[in-house]
């Protein structure tokens, strides 16, 4: 039997986000931006696991959680899912650098490969891939774009009680 993946949107602080799920499992949380997105058209209501995802995301974005309970579909590579879950270990309010992953991946040869694996990320926000700055502070790159990047840092950062880097702000 083939899991039809069902797709609903979120608007946040963010912008428009779009959820996708197949059976009781988040397989996407993708950022979009051109509001005539035809999927964005095409996303459903939802349905009551959906309708989680919303809560905590709310949550989330109100500062009133700091993580996601919600079970999760990743498809990708093998190397990309070992990143994926390192990802997940990076706590909240706290960045690391592309090196430090691939080393907590095991290969601290794999800047490049750590970073790519990072944009290739299905789940954003709830796989923190925001997390993720440059060795020296910077932010270096997002596939969301850099605004939502430093959006997300800085919540995280007044949340947990802490003044967000100068660094991030210069580009």
């Amino acid at each position: 039997m083939i899991e039809t993946i069902r797709h609903a949107r979120y608007t946040s602080p963010i912008g428009e986000l779009l959820l996708a799920t197949k059976g009781d499992r988040l397989c996407g949380l993708h950022m979009i931006d051109d509001p005539s997105d035809p999927r964005l058209a095409a996303a459903g209501g939802g349905d009551a696991f959906l309708d989680e995802i919303r809560q905590q995301l709310d949550a989330y974005f109100e500062g009133r959680s700091r993580g996601f309970q919600t079970p999760l579909l990743q498809d990708g590579t093998a190397f990309q899912r070992k990143v994926w879950a390192e990802l997940a270990k990076v706590p909240y309010g706290e960045t690391i650098s592309y090196a430090e992953l691939a080393r907590r991946v095991g290969d601290p040869k794999a800047s490049r490969a750590v970073g790519g694996a990072n944009g290739r990320n299905p789940i954003a926000v709830i796989v923190p891939c925001h997390r993720v700055i440059a060795a020296d502070g910077r932010l270096g790159g997002f596939g969301g774009g850099l605004d939502r990047k430093l959006w997300l840092l800085q919540h995280e950062a007044h949340v947990v009680g802490r003044e967000a880097p100068a660094l991030w702000t210069s580009r």
